[in-house]
């Protein structure tokens, strides 16, 4: 089946499984978020319980480099506090609501802190992501900005996916960066 020919209607587990080990093993040639520093940031904010402002930065400016700035703007004591929140708060729209409180974090950015801290239940969100849910069946149109509650219309989807085959909704999210990467006509934005 052609890359530009999936839909998840037609997929079944197996097709779908094939898909997303694809573009996951694709992820590689893109220029998204990097997983081994992601997997680092998450490290060091399960074991310390918040993330300080410079990590914060850093995730920022993995994910986008030229808003990467506005992290600086964050005093340190919300940056442990929101983070320390995040963590401990029930509900996708909550936590990552929580983040976007934060200057510098819109919900792509912020959906990488939660990924981060727990790539079983969250995933790397953005413009790429969304396009292809929608190309897949997942969603009805097209969208270039979100919010908290976009987050939480993509990662639904996202789980299932990761449910039907075993992957994890971060490396779905992954897989689902690389098929848009892959097919995309024209630029981005």
């Amino acid at each position: 089946m052609d890359a530009a020919d999936f839909d998840a209607t037609d997929l079944d587990t197996a097709d779908l499984d094939a898909f997303v080990a694809e573009n996951l093993d694709r992820y590689a040639e893109t220029q998204g978020v990097l997983p081994e520093r992601l997997a680092e940031f998450g490290d060091r904010y399960r074991s310390q319980g918040y993330l300080t402002r410079d990590r914060l930065y850093e995730i920022a400016y993995e994910s986008s480099t030229r808003s990467a700035y506005h992290v600086e703007k964050n005093p340190e004591s919300r940056c442990r506090e929101v983070t320390r929140n995040a963590r401990a708060v029930d509900g996708d729209f909550s936590a990552i609501h929580l983040i976007t409180g934060l200057s510098g974090f819109k919900a792509p950015t912020a959906s990488c802190v939660l990924a981060a801290l727990d790539g079983d239940r969250h995933a790397v969100v953005d413009t790429r992501v969304w396009a292809s849910l929608e190309r897949l069946g997942y969603l009805d149109e097209r969208k270039e900005s979100f919010d908290a509650a976009d987050y939480v219309t993509m990662i639904e989807p996202i789980r299932e996916i990761a449910g039907e085959t075993g992957h994890s909704p971060v490396d779905v999210g992954y897989a689902l960066f690389a098929y848009d990467d892959r097919v995309r006509e024209g630029t981005l934005h």
